[in-house]
């Protein structure tokens, strides 16, 4: 297993904890949302974390990995609804919620060993800051699809932005991580 295979499936692996314990904690009370409100959902974190970094005052208390991690579950929950629609009731059996929390992640993650082969892994020299502002690129491209229902003439889709965002959020992640055990 190469490096970047294991850091990824490190960070996975917590936010699939954290996903989980507030699933004990709330339910699967997310399921009531439309896939745009979570967008929004995940602009607040992304628009929080730049602020931190442009900023470097944080009144609030939670760091930027803590957002990452919201970041990272919030697109999971929203490709789930991709795939599902929103409820009106928004129970929804556990086991089956990690298995789709699952799925979606394992195709972020095939996506990214693709997308990582034929970029020689570029993300390894880029800043955590151009990574929040891809980001928020991708959230904005995300609203303008949801605005134009889903249509698009030449790009990928909803799905595609949100796996994409699940990405960047890892590898900001991955290189937070790393700059914490050099210091």
């Amino acid at each position: 297993m190469s490096k970047t295979e294991q850091q990824y499936k490190e960070v996975i692996s917590r936010c699939k904890d954290v996903f989980i314990k507030k699933m004990q904690d709330y339910g699967t009370a997310w399921r009531i949302m439309r896939p745009s409100s979570i967008t929004d959902q995940i602009y607040i974190k992304a628009k929080r974390i730049r602020t931190l970094q442009t900023t470097e005052e944080n009144r609030v208390g939670e760091s930027q990995e803590s957002e990452f991690i919201g970041i990272i579950n919030y697109a999971a929950m929203a490709l789930i609804q991709l795939e599902l629609g929103y409820a009106d009731d928004p129970a929804m059996d556990y086991k089956q919620t990690e298995l789709l929390y699952d799925a979606k992640l394992q195709t972020a993650f095939d996506l990214m060993m693709n997308k990582n082969h034929d970029y020689g892994e570029a993300w390894r020299e880029m800043r955590v800051e151009s990574i929040t502002d891809l980001i928020l690129m991708k959230i904005h491209r995300t609203k303008e699809i949801e605005d134009h229902n889903g249509k698009t003439i030449i790009s990928e889709g909803i799905d595609a932005n949100y796996n994409d965002m699940v990405n960047y959020a890892v590898f900001a992640m991955i290189l937070l991580s790393e700059s914490n055990t050099k210091a």
